[in-house]
């Protein structure tokens, strides 16, 4: 089975295979990197290798992995999307905590702005806080309308949802155009299945964080076992998957190593057969293994 290896995000054509910053900070995506000169080869590396889609916040860090991308890649290539991510900011000690005012999301803007080096950000992620560990349920109109009026400004050129139930994607499609949803969603994590679908009926992006299953990754016997039938690694299996499930989605994968980064890479070029989508298919509805 052949996968289209580009999609629109906004108005820009990117490679299907993005990367996400977040694993640049330091532990916990708090502080700074153990070391700040891998973490820039890995990003040198990663647009030197064709990745044109690159996801970032300033609240890794917070304010971190804007730093070192700053560093490594501006002058930013033409054909660069840095997409970035405003509604949260860290505690003193770590903490995830919401930051959803029209001020706090104006000055996290600036933030991004001023630490990566930019006139306007490519497309921001409202971060949806009502609850920090997953979607919840809650009208999103009043900082989204802060945010579209910030694009109005021409400060923010497109918007996406992060964290989104499906009643909040449809409310904020209300309200601005909206270029990509950002959730979680992998092999065992499936709970976007009738989402995914819809956007792709409408040509709008799907992104999954942690796609390896995040700070726990995938555990699976199946995948395993399909990964070493066909001599590939599960995680690139994983990310093969992803790319098959749907036309629309792209990929943000992060990781600190060059080594690791590489097999990620890879994973874009694994076709993968009918028997093969069906056994991981299978992955969401069966125990741990």
């Amino acid at each position: 089975m052949t996968i289209g290896k580009t999609f629109k995000l906004g108005d820009r054509e990117v490679n299907r295979m993005g990367y996400g910053a977040m694993q640049l900070a330091g532990p916990g995506v708090f502080g700074p990197p153990r070391d700040r000169a891998a973490a820039i080869g890995v990003l040198r590396e990663a647009v030197a290798s064709g990745v044109n889609h690159l996801d970032t916040s300033d609240f890794y860090g917070p304010h971190v992995t804007n730093d070192i991308i700053r560093e490594a890649l501006h002058p930013y290539p033409d054909d660069l999307v840095i997409v970035t991510k405003i509604g949260a900011k860290r505690g003193p000690e770590g903490s995830w905590d919401a930051a959803f005012s029209a001020d706090e999301l104006a000055r996290a803007v600036e933030d991004n702005l001023r630490n990566l080096r930019l006139d306007v950000l490519e497309v921001v992620n409202l971060r949806i806080m009502f609850d920090a560990h997953g979607p919840a349920e809650g009208s999103i109109a009043a900082p989204l309308e802060a945010v579209a009026d910030l694009q109005r400004r021409g400060l923010v050129r497109h918007i996406g949802l992060s964290n989104a139930t499906s009643t909040q994607v449809s409310e904020g499609r209300q309200i601005a155009e909206i270029a990509c949803v950002q959730n979680q969603y992998n092999l065992a994590h499936r709970h976007d299945d009738q989402m995914i679908d819809a956007l792709a009926r409408d040509s709008v992006a799907y992104v999954p964080f942690f796609p390896l299953g995040g700070f726990t990754p995938l555990q699976s016997s199946t995948l395993s076992e399909e990964a070493a039938r066909i001599g590939v690694l599960p995680m690139q299996l994983a990310l093969a998957w992803l790319l098959h499930r749907a036309p629309n989605i792209l990929l943000i994968p992060g990781t600190s190593s060059i080594g690791h980064l590489r097999d990620n890479l890879a994973a874009s070029e694994i076709a993968l057969r009918p028997e093969t989508l069906d056994a991981l298919d299978g992955i969401s509805a069966a125990p741990a293994a």
